[in-house]
């Protein structure tokens, strides 16, 4: 990776890591990885109360019946088939 970044930021950047006992590079991909990870798992993770839980698992049980434009779609060949 070749990145382009301002002289303050690359100070803190430094400083930060010296602090830690790291290179530059190792504070940069250690703290890009513990970012990539904490931003997946805001998407994929998520913390319910018991009420709420139940709620999402009677959804889940019972969902809506497919509406009209879902019906349509659902009879459609897929794309990667035509």
């Amino acid at each position: 990776m070749n990145l382009r970044v301002e002289t303050h930021t690359r100070r803190l950047i430094d400083e930060a890591a010296a602090i830690l006992g790291k290179t530059r590079t190792e504070f940069m991909i250690e703290s890009a990885r513990r970012q990539a990870i904490d931003v997946l798992l805001e998407q994929r993770l998520f913390v319910l109360d018991s009420d709420r839980y139940d709620a999402f698992l009677g959804a889940l049980d019972n969902p809506p019946a497919p509406g009209p434009k879902l019906r349509s779609l659902l009879r459609r060949a897929p794309s990667w088939r035509k």
